[in-house]
């Protein structure tokens, strides 16, 4: 049946693309695949171009090589291909503009946006293909017209959330093997046919930052401009580092002690960009860090915008909570929920009715009975 249709495959060098790329030539599919290079590790740049003291090599290096290994095993050819311009301007560009701004950033979604399923289809038209995949934990229903987006069946590894802000038109002709499995069935089959990556650790963050401090490779881009660090009484704790390398509700990292003023760990628990300050307070649960209301900007959607019995997630692997959107316009909608914690501008808001995803957007202001939180 599927004999003649040809699909091309990101394979990334790890285990979940492995299994998938497997699958495919199981079910009879005519099999390429392209391992995407997104970053040119041999020579990092600073944001005007200009070469920086970095020397490491990037893990995606050793990562080609695996995936050489896995293609070679299952007879599948492999084009390796570089992305790194589009993804320094689409992606990395806008990664540093959100930091300028003292947002936090998500790169995957803007990766696959951009990368995954835009320049990756782009290049994939020279190969007159059928269908393109990935080892995406997701899946789609190719049953009607318009494709839907559905969570996986392992909730643990859904990465609808990543995907979230594809179009309609990304999703047709896509194909996702690993949707109606869990991580622990994909490394058995991985085991089991003896494939290169079967038990390669999974990776985790960011290649262009990879193993190296964060802190230490953004101020190689963004010089860290130091301020004051206190309370939301006026309270001076100490001088913080630069607001960008603190996100709301942070612990860890911020070199106080829970001696000082007192007993228990101190948060994060606002920053305002406009006086270079950073809050932080000793509870976990301080009321500052909660709010009800969030407006959510550049929401990309999918299907009826009358939908109700929603529910969002503010974050990647939080728990979904119950909200009632207020459009404001094509784009843009104020979004109310029961009191959430640590929901930060610059991260995405997702949208779900049960297992559809329908969309979503950027977090751009944070409130709390209309009260704005000092979150940026």
């Amino acid at each position: 049946m599927n004999k003649n249709k040809k699909v091309i495959i990101g394979l990334s060098g790890g285990v979940d693309s492995s299994v998938a790329a497997y699958l495919l030539k199981e079910q009879g599919y005519n099999v390429e695949a392209i391992f995407m290079r997104n970053w040119d590790s041999t020579l990092n740049q600073d944001f005007k171009g200009n070469p920086t003291a970095f020397n490491e090599v990037c893990e995606q290096e050793l990562d080609y090589q695996d995936a050489l290994r896995v293609a070679t095993q299952l007879n599948i050819k492999l084009h390796r291909v570089d992305f790194i311009k589009e993804y320094w301007d689409e992606v990395f560009t806008y990664f540093l503009d959100e930091y300028k701004k003292n947002r936090t950033p998500n790169p995957d979604i803007l990766c696959n946006n951009e990368i995954k399923f835009k320049a990756f289809i782009k290049h994939a038209q020279d190969f007159d293909f059928d269908y393109i995949a990935m080892g995406h934990y997701a899946s789609i229903d190719h049953s009607n017209d318009e494709p839907v987006l559905l969570r996986a069946k392992d909730s643990n590894k859904d990465q609808t959330y990543f995907l979230s802000q594809l179009e309609t038109k990304q999703l047709k002709n896509v194909l996702f093997p690993l949707g109606k499995l869990t991580k622990q069935e994909v490394r058995e089959i991985a085991i089991r046919e003896n494939l290169a990556t079967a038990t390669k650790k999974d990776s985790t963050g960011i290649c262009f930052i990879g193993e190296r401090n964060f802190s230490d490779f953004l101020s190689n881009y963004l010089p860290a401009k130091k301020g004051q660090m206190r309370k939301l009484d006026g309270t001076f704790i100490k001088e913080h580092y630069g607001l960008m390398n603190y996100t709301i509700g942070q612990r860890k990292g911020l070199g106080i002690g829970g001696g000082f003023d007192g007993e228990g760990a101190w948060y994060v628990v606002g920053k305002d960009l406009s006086t270079n300050t950073l809050f932080v307070e000793q509870d976990a649960n301080h009321p500052h860090l909660f709010s009800n209301k969030a407006i959510i900007k550049d929401i990309k959607w999918r299907g009826n915008k009358d939908k109700k019995d929603l529910t969002a997630k503010f974050r990647y692997r939080q728990k979904d909570v119950k909200v009632t959107m207020n459009w404001l316009n094509d784009s843009e909608a104020e979004v109310f929920y029961h009191n959430v914690k640590a929901v930060t501008p610059g991260q995405a808001a997702v949208f779900y009715d049960g297992d559809v995803c329908l969309g979503a957007g950027f977090i751009d202001e944070v409130f709390y009975n209309e009260e704005k939180r000092i979150y940026s």
